[in-house]
């Protein structure tokens, strides 16, 4: 199905789509436009913000902090200028006072945390109590819709589909594809409360994604020797691309079934 406000917002697709590979870019532009329908209050925590890339789109104002434990990507966030201020830092042990910050995000960021309990626990602490935090993670229909390892259980190869599953979750760095009782359970033991959640990203979506991280491998080779995902930053460079993803990006934002979940939640309040 067609989401029926695709036509209202600014074009996250091609936004992301010229700076990344695209199986990246479907996923980040997907992502981007469901943040444009809330609104989060002022002082703003990103956790796990990467190079910055993301909020500088999804984003119409700057993020007050953003953190990430990593140098390389920390330098960057820092030039693409989506941050009052960039710190250098782990979640489990966050810089900052209690109860700091009014609102919270976190962008495909907790499935690669190993202890999870730790980062939550702290971000409830620098939270103001009603504090909003939103964040994405693949859920538990991500690894059984894999179209390759789908192929081998069908035709009897379940070692190899197995095998495949572990192989792809390792590329994708994750550590945590939950479902939401299992989220549910942990963010109650920190004191946050789920106030909203939805799947979204269907099945078909994620085969796109999943043959992109193969038929993507050229612009590696690129963005290896020069930096840039992309030589020609053109729609008509696009085209193709443009046809393979636009109507992954039209899909509704909830998908029965969807390889992904979207959380919206509180800090519980004393």
């Amino acid at each position: 199905m067609t989401n029926p406000n695709t036509r209202l917002h600014k074009d996250y697709l091609w936004l992301h789509l010229k700076e990344l590979p695209y199986f990246r870019a479907i996923l980040r532009a997907v992502e981007a436009r469901q943040y444009s329908e809330f609104h989060l209050e002022h002082p703003i925590l990103d956790l796990g913000c990467g190079d910055g890339h993301f909020v500088t789109i999804a984003m119409d104002e700057k993020v007050d902090v953003g953190i990430d434990p990593w140098t390389g990507p920390v330098r960057l966030a820092k030039q693409n200028d989506g941050y009052e201020m960039v710190v250098q830092g782990s979640g489990y042990t966050l810089p900052f006072p209690n109860d700091h910050f009014a609102g919270a995000l976190s962008n495909s960021v907790l499935e690669h945390i190993p202890d999870l309990d730790a980062t939550l626990n702290e971000m409830s602490r620098v939270m103001k109590p009603n504090a909003k935090f939103v964040f994405c993670v693949p859920n538990q229909n991500f690894l059984p819709n894999l179209s390759i390892s789908g192929f081998f259980d069908r035709i009897g190869l379940k070692i190899l589909g197995d095998l495949y599953r572990n192989f792809f979750n390792t590329v994708c760095r994750h550590i945590h594809c939950d479902d939401r009782p299992a989220w549910e359970q942990r963010l109650n033991k920190a004191g946050l409360e789920i106030e909203e959640t939805w799947d979204y990203f269907s099945p078909h979506a994620l085969h796109v994604l999943e043959w992109g991280h193969y038929f993507g491998f050229p612009s590696l080779v690129l963005h290896f020797l020069t930096r840039k995902w992309n030589a020609v930053q053109r729609k008509w460079n696009f085209a193709i691309t443009d046809r393979i993803v636009k109507p992954v990006y039209d899909e509704t934002h909830a998908q029965a079934g969807g390889v992904y979940s979207f959380y919206i939640v509180r800090k519980k309040t004393a």
